[in-house]
């Protein structure tokens, strides 16, 4: 009798163990069926079953009891498995040099709300990020969702384990600004439940972009992208984050790709942080920055909307240049098996992907003899889905005990 009993625990205690590992399948999208779960987990199809049905029943995911099956697929079609639509939710907010974005994600990496966002940031971040969480609230309020924590993406290093901004350098926040602090206190104080998270946003969007986008499946995926300003690096290891012994790895934006260029806000002269972002692209285009839109959004549409214009096309082979002996230093540095580009960056690679490719091939060690692909980010707003993903990581780690 006792021995039926600790078989029936220890069956017990793998399918609750193997519900996180369930879940993040689900929500990356790599268990689509109750058949691959089964396979991707190693358990028995009945443990498979007890471990979606609880997941179900904690309203994370939806079990379609009406099987399919993919064409040509042999045997008993299996029951598909995805995200619940009305489940949990996690709340998200990017800040950026022009302005902040509030947003309410599901699994899946799902954007089930956003707030219109704010074109002003002031040099007080306790202002800004109060505001910023007052918009969350507001989503979250009209929603009627539950919530499971909070998570902000800064244009920042943010400083392990403080949780403080090192180098707001493209917003007048002072250096060493406690965000995460500031950040925890004003969802606490909003009455908003669950933990809040805290990191870099180009760290948040390599995160995403490996989970939903154009990252999934790399194995050392390199993400390199810019912005409103600067241009900022991430490295994604064996599904985490690679940030380095106190949070700061990849400060990619401050590799020298110019001796002779623009001085840095770093004190060098000629990183890509300065070289490559949308204001190097409208100067070297000889275009000076409206005040009316971000410089993104400017710079994108020159690029797309006149780049038959010798100018344009012109400052875009620069900085493309430029571009590309970055990603060769990297490439030798990190050996990655996948590098996506966001921001100003995809832009150019759109514009000329073979002259990009072939400045990296020639430059990198190996390039020649086995390029590595370099892919367009593919996730509108990838920082405030991976700010999300910082909420969700505790319900993917334990999602009995993080939703009890």
């Amino acid at each position: 009798m006792n021995g039926k009993v600790t078989t029936t625990r220890t069956k017990l205690e793998r399918g609750r163990s193997a519900l996180g590992p369930a879940l993040e399948l689900v929500h990356t999208g790599r268990a689509p069926t109750r058949a691959v779960l089964t396979s991707e987990l190693g358990v028995t199809r009945a443990t498979a079953g007890a471990v979606a049905a609880e997941l179900e029943a904690l309203g994370l995911i939806r079990v379609d009891s009406s099987p399919g099956s993919a064409a040509g697929s042999q045997g008993r079609p299996s029951h598909r498995l995805a995200v619940r639509e009305s489940g949990p939710v996690a709340l998200a907010a990017q800040v950026h040099s022009d302005g902040f974005r509030a947003a309410l994600v599901g699994l899946g990496g799902r954007l089930v709300a956003t707030a219109p966002g704010c074109v002003t940031i002031t040099a007080d971040p306790a202002q800004v990020i109060g505001e910023v969480v007052d918009d969350c609230a507001r989503l979250l309020r009209d929603s009627g969702l539950r919530c499971v924590g909070a998570g902000l993406a800064v244009p920042s290093a943010v400083a392990e384990p403080e949780g403080t901004a090192l180098n707001p350098l493209h917003i007048a926040w002072p250096a060493g600004a406690p965000v995460r602090e500031i950040f925890a206190t004003c969802v606490r104080e909003a009455g908003i439940t669950g933990p809040a998270f805290t990191g870099n946003d180009v760290n948040l969007a390599a995160l995403a972009e490996h989970r939903h986008g154009a990252g999934r499946g790399a194995q050392h995926l390199l993400c390199v992208a810019t912005g409103h300003r600067g241009v900022g690096g991430a490295l994604v290891l064996d599904g985490r984050l690679h940030t380095g012994s106190s949070g700061l790895a990849l400060e990619v934006g401050h590799l020298t790709v110019n001796p002779e260029g623009r001085p840095c806000h770093c004190g060098g002269r000629g990183c890509l942080d300065v070289e490559t972002d949308p204001l190097a692209f409208l100067t070297a285009a000889g275009r000076a920055p409206g005040p009316e839109e971000s410089l993104l959004k400017q710079s994108g549409d020159l690029l797309r909307n006149e780049y038959a214009d010798a100018a344009v096309r012109n400052a875009a082979e620069e900085l493309i240049d430029r571009l590309g002996l970055g990603l060769a230093g990297l490439v030798n540095i990190l050996n990655p098996d996948r590098i996506i580009l966001g921001g100003l960056h995809r832009a150019l690679l759109d514009a000329d992907p073979e002259r990009l490719r072939a400045v990296v091939a020639d430059r990198s060690l190996w390039g020649r003899s086995g390029s590595v692909p370099i892919l367009p980010c593919t996730l509108d707003h990838n920082s405030l889905v991976g700010a999300a993903e910082l909420a969700w990581q505790p319900v993917l780690d334990d999602p009995l005990g993080a939703l009890a």
